[in-house]
């Protein structure tokens, strides 16, 4: 029996365009009709997501910035976590041979060195912005995340680099193919609903989730019904063979399969 139901947003609930369709609205709302708690899993920040939940008026826990921060449906955060400042330090001040933009995010919101307005396309309906700032006199005793945009090949080689700088004390993940992403040790989706779920009294036998990237994974793998998007990183795929792979975010696969779901819930699903 599902209780409870995961939602990746880039790539998974949000078309390209970066938007909510009616029918992926519709679909989530039926879900709630029975009773079937919903969860919005992102990289995106909390003040963000706390938007766009409201705008929608989404009865939704928010797992937020990919585990670093969880709140409940009422907006209390029950769970936080951030880089040590020894890991901080170095990734905010030393030069990393690379041609990708870092990205600097803490509870009062996302910071960059420079302009990079292509970047700002992803929150166009949310509003939501960088601060520019120099980035080697930010204070490190507070950062929630960093991000490295780039090109991946360029990013596989800073992962080697970073890997190499921090060891066992950073959690490196792709949460896209142009976004490196460097988290608390041990941080992730996956864990961040295991504390979710234990919380609420749910097994995560007991839940469903959907995801399109690597910081995905840990939360699809956990779940009783995982389930990856048919636009996912093909890395995704291959480490998670036996889940079922659905339709593309821009024709809402996400609402086609829980309407099947909730309307035929014993017959296989053909995306």
């Amino acid at each position: 029996m599902v209780r409870l139901a995961a939602f990746d947003m880039d790539g998974t609930l949000l078309m390209p365009d970066h938007r909510l369709g009616e029918a992926t609205l519709t679909a989530l709302a039926r879900l709630r009709d029975r009773d079937i708690a919903l969860v919005l899993a992102t990289g995106r920040h909390a003040l963000e997501m706390q938007h766009i939940v409201s705008t929608l008026a989404l009865d939704a826990f928010l797992i937020a910035g990919n585990g670093t921060r969880i709140h409940t449906q009422e907006g209390e955060v029950v769970h936080r976590q951030d880089l040590t400042a020894d890991v901080a330090e170095p990734l905010l001040r030393q030069a990393w041979d690379t041609k990708a933009s870092m990205h600097i995010f803490n509870d009062d919101g996302w910071f960059t060195g420079r302009a990079l307005p292509a970047l700002l396309q992803a929150h166009v309906y949310s509003g939501f912005s960088y601060q520019i700032v120099d980035v080697k006199h930010m204070s490190t005793d507070r950062v929630t995340k960093v991000c490295f945009c780039g090109e991946h090949e360029d990013l596989l080689r800073l992962k080697t680099q970073l890997h190499e700088a921090l060891g066992e004390r950073a959690h490196l993940c792709f949460s896209g193919v142009d976004c490196l992403e460097v988290l608390p040790p041990g941080c992730n989706k996956g864990a961040a609903l295991a504390a979710l779920c234990e919380r609420s009294g749910i097994s995560l036998a007991d839940c469903m989730a959907f995801g399109d990237a690597m910081n995905d994974r840990e939360m699809l793998g956990s779940v009783g019904h995982g389930v990856i998007m048919g636009n996912a990183m093909p890395q995704l795929i291959a480490e998670l063979p036996h889940l079922p792979v659905i339709g593309h975010c821009r024709s809402q696969a996400v609402s086609h399969y829980l309407t099947h779901w909730l309307d035929n819930p014993h017959q296989p699903y053909s995306p």
